[in-house]
């Protein structure tokens, strides 16, 4: 296998990380380390990489979960075991490492004892004591043998200033313990001399001594340990979240914005001066799914109440279904009972666009939830006690606002923010942070298939960008332990490492047979046949001529295909659908079927908005026109906005559709002549001869054949002549009928003898099933 790193690289990486360990990326490394162990390299050369990468692999993965775990101790281990003189190493080793110390040794102040306590309360006292010394005496063992540890490693290095401050904690420990001890003793006795509210006053200034060099000594301790190695356990604010998420550039540079806008006004309010106008805190946040709109809406929830703005950070998360009841009154105290739970925090609502349904009857209520939601944004009980953030679609969103002017005037255009969908790059840096979450890494060759099953997947805008990237991991694990789990033995790299044949999809293909297969078994078509072979030669070379890196002529894909009914239109848009999706052309290679009503509305606007739906339901595949030449209607007609929303789609979609317009040949060009955009864009044209007489008999036999039924010899003679004599212009559909009502003509005979009847009588037709039809 040829591999996409080389040493070098893997070394230069090393090399920069250990300068910059801040930014060091844990699944690069595992891939790295997969690397170097299938490499042939010499052995202490590949012991030395090995070793620094197992160290930075610990460091990434403590940062990450924040504690020493398991599978930390052992990376940080094996990499000691290599080399443990490595300065690299020993100072990773002392960043994870005294993060293990940071912690304060006893309370922040010790209990104090007052004179005036009674003798229970001061026994109590010196009770407390007690547990405290052995809390700590417990702890000791542990925090000794680390900061033993942290001092060899400093040695190792030379780091002078490391080894005073770690000798400096260990000498500290040391005098703890003493004092501890002391303190043990004094509190013994002096609990032993309390007798009501008597006690002795020599005890009594020993413990307090005591105490007092115990918390000198513990301030010490702490300010040492105040010097950490890794700044992991700060409170992380909402623009400290935003920032670890993955792109989102220009969505975290307008929140940042945001932020520091509402911060500003914060202060300017805290000084005295007034702002009549404030900012509206209300959101719309459109996207497809998985781009983080339901992130982004409790990252700002946090920013208003890091800002003193929102008493609450919680976010009331609701769809339609929360909203909309099914009867007069039910939406208005569904909709009010969840503002109210909203107030001093946040109502997501998602999908909002949902509320408003272009098609909705009379006794559809979410306008009323609309009205209801505006009312109380308005209402001087609720007004500025709750910020709404509405999400959904792009195109549905602005269709949904422009048709509500009062929910509209609530959202100021600054208050919209899109967030566009994740690059391939992105959603593999996602995936395999997902991967790490669940203590796996991905092969080189498992992220190529990785990349080719996201892209497989991004057809249209229903793609789930991060939520699929999680499906796609969660499955590839699955395939991991589904296989391993029949295996024996079982190696280490089966726990962790996922291959490129867990990632692949796994779906079942449901048609086995090829395109090509299933097209050269069709009835006639010859000369259809042969133009689809022409482009399949013509694609290959192509694909060809690209991997050579030799220029390309641009495929030209949607067709045009004229004919009379029953001529096999239908059947081969879908074989041709299937032939481009096994060439690589299409995502999905599926077939919609669609006629004049499926794309044209009764009124202004709706026709783009009922086209575009087709459109966004054929993206991958093939979009089949029936009768196309009908969108070419009178004067006012909403076709015309069809045919030219239709244009602008394919244009935008590109090699993401396949459009096929079929009919009869003298419409069909008037349709392109229609728009000079459409006329440019179909440069393939297929026509379908009708069947002859031979085609439509062959085709008889075969119909009859696919219901489980043979025909006699002596009926093809009769067909020959009265298909002949008949001229059917329905072509194949009449072959269909024709079979169908036989097999009816058939069973009426059958069943008018009241006796047994033999298998072949139950599946032979006879001259008499079919002379009657005609």
């Amino acid at each position: 296998m040829n591999h996409t790193f080389t040493i070098e690289q893997i070394e230069q990486s090393i090399e920069k990380w250990s300068h910059n360990i801040e930014h060091v990326k844990e699944a690069q490394l595992l891939r790295y380390l997969q690397v170097v162990d299938k490499l042939e390299i010499h052995p202490a050369k590949g012991s030395k990489l090995r070793a620094k990468l197992y160290a930075l692999i610990a460091y990434g993965r403590f940062v990450r979960v924040n504690e020493l775990d398991q599978v930390t101790l052992s990376w940080l281990d094996k990499a000691m075991e290599v080399d443990s003189n490595d300065p690299v190493i020993n100072d990773i080793f002392i960043k994870i490492y005294s993060m293990q110390v940071m912690t304060p040794l006893f309370p922040t102040q010790f209990p104090q004892i007052r004179e005036t306590d009674h003798g229970n309360a001061k026994k109590k006292l010196a009770s407390d004591y007690l547990q405290i010394a052995n809390e700590f005496f417990e702890r000791t063992t542990y925090f000794e043998g680390v900061i033993q540890s942290l001092v060899l490693a400093a040695r190792r290095v030379y780091d002078d200033e490391r080894i005073i401050r770690f000798e400096q904690l260990a000498d500290i420990l040391q005098q703890l313990k003493r004092e501890l001890r002391t303190i043990v003793k004094s509190t013994e006795a002096y609990s032993d001399s309390v007798k009501g509210i008597y006690y002795s006053q020599a005890q009594l200034s020993e413990v307090k001594k005591s105490i007092a060099e115990i918390e000198r000594l513990h301030q010490n301790w702490q300010k040492l340990i105040g010097q950490a190695e890794i700044k992991i356990n700060e409170d992380q604010t909402a623009l400290t979240e935003l920032e670890k998420m993955v792109g989102l550039h220009e969505v975290k540079l307008r929140v940042e914005k945001l932020y520091h806008y509402l911060m500003y006004q914060k202060i300017r309010k805290e000084k005295g001066y007034q702002l009549k106008d404030e900012l509206s805190l209300n959101m719309i946040l459109t996207g497809n799914p998985g781009t983080g709109k339901t992130t982004l809406a409790r990252l700002l929830a946090k920013i208003y109440f890091e800002l003193g703005i929102l008493p609450r950070e919680e976010v009331i998360e609701v769809d339609r279904s929360h909203l909309v009841g099914g009867y007069v009154g039910q939406t208005e105290e569904n909709t009010m009972n969840v503002i109210k739970q909203a107030v001093g925090g946040v109502l997501f609502i998602d999908e909002a666009y949902s509320l408003k349904r272009v098609d909705s009857s009379g006794n559809d209520y979410g306008q009323t939830a609309i009205d209801t939601l505006v009312s109380a944004m308005t209402n001087s009980e609720y007004v500025g006690q709750f910020a709404v953030i509405l999400a959904g679609y792009p195109e549905e969103m602005r269709q949904f606002l422009w048709s509500n002017p009062g929910l509209r005037s609530r959202f100021p255009e600054s208050n919209h923010i899109h967030l566009r969908d994740y690059s391939v790059n992105e959603l593999i840096e996602i995936a395999e942070g997902i991967a790490l979450d669940n203590d796996f890494s991905f092969s080189e060759d498992a992220i190529i298939e990785l990349r080719k099953r996201i892209e497989e997947e991004q057809v249209d805008s229903t793609f789930g960008n991060a939520r699929t990237v999680k499906n796609i991991v969660l499955d590839a694990i699955f395939q991991k332990g589904s296989v391993v789990g029949l295996q024996e033995p079982i190696q280490s790299e089966d726990f962790t490492i996922l291959n490129k044949d867990d990632v692949k999809s796994h779906h079942l293909d449901e048609e086995e047979i090829e395109g090509t297969q299933q097209l050269e078994a069709l009835v006639g078509l010859e000369e259809v046949k042969q133009e689809v072979k022409s482009l399949i030669s013509f694609v290959k070379v192509q694909q060809l001529r690209r991997e050579k890196k030799l220029p390309t002529v641009p495929l030209q894909l949607h067709s045009v295909f004229t004919g009379n009914p029953g001529t096999g239109k239908t059947t081969v848009a879908k074989i041709y659908a299937k032939i481009l999706r096994e060439l690589g052309l299409l995502k999905r290679g599926h077939l919609v079927v669609v006629g004049r009503g499926d794309l044209v509305a009764g009124f202004t606007g709706q026709t783009a908005l009922k086209t575009k739906k087709k459109i966004r339901e054929a993206l991958g595949g093939v979009l089949f026109i029936d009768e196309a030449y009908s969108l070419v209607g009178n004067q006012g007609d909403f076709g015309k906005e069809a045919i030219d929303t239709l244009v602008e789609e394919m244009t935008k979609q590109n090699d993401n559709l396949v459009v096929i317009l079929a009919g009869y040949p003298s419409e069909v060009d008037k349709l392109l002549l229609s728009n000079p955009g459409l006329e440019s864009r179909f440069k393939k044209f297929f026509h379908f001869k009708d069947y002859s007489t031979e085609e439509l008999v062959e085709m008889i036999k075969i119909n009859a054949k696919e219901y489980g039924y043979t025909i006699s010899n002596d009926v093809f003679t009769l067909l020959q002549s009265k298909v002949t004599e008949v001229q059917p212009v329905s072509n194949g559909r009449y072959a269909k009928d024709l079979v169908d009502l036989a097999i009816q003509q058939h069973s009426h005979r059958i069943m008018s003898d009241e006796r047994e009847l033999t298998t072949r009588e139950l599946t032979e037709l006879m001259i008499e099933d079919f002379e009657k039809l005609f």
